[in-house]
């Protein structure tokens, strides 16, 4: 029984290590086409519109369109904020997940800032609020930067 096992095991090594010699080109081969690996993209139809305010740099506040699967719409960074979510959706992460209620956040204020986030994403609807009112709030705001712009702590120029 061992010695089947061990045949077994020696044939499938054999075959893995023929498999892969195939694959790999000699020294002086031409170049072949590379190796398909998984596109980190967002997927096609994924639009998002964000409305950001208060966020100390007037710059950012408004209104803004992101289309991804190609990166377009009116986001001032768009390809680097579809990467963002790119990124989110190959680790299978749900930035837009409102943080629990029972977790214990730091009493800290990061600033005014609020932003809203509604559309489409990973095929399902997304409609989230984000704001910087504690420590939790903060972070969830801060990993989702570029598709939120980066805030100030600040409060709002009032003159």
């Amino acid at each position: 029984m061992l010695r089947r096992f061990v045949l077994i095991v020696a044939a499938t090594a054999t075959a893995s290590v023929a498999a892969l010699t195939v694959a790999v080109p000699t020294a002086g081969a031409a170049p072949s086409a590379p190796i398909p690996l998984p596109l980190l993209e967002s997927e096609p139809g994924d639009q998002l519109t964000v409305i950001t305010s208060d966020t100390g740099n007037p710059e950012a506040n408004g209104t803004y369109e992101l289309k991804c699967g190609p990166a377009g719409g009116t986001h001032p960074e768009a390809q680097a904020a579809c990467d963002k979510l790119a990124e989110f959706a190959s680790a299978e992460e749900d930035p837009f997940t409102p943080v629990d209620q029972d977790r214990m956040c730091t009493m800290q204020h990061g600033g005014p800032a609020t932003a809203r986030v509604t559309g489409t994403w990973q095929g399902r609807s997304i409609d989230a609020t984000f704001d910087r009112t504690n420590g939790c709030e903060i972070k969830r705001w801060e990993t989702l930067e570029p598709v939120l712009p980066t805030a100030r702590n600040e409060e709002p120029d009032t003159a």
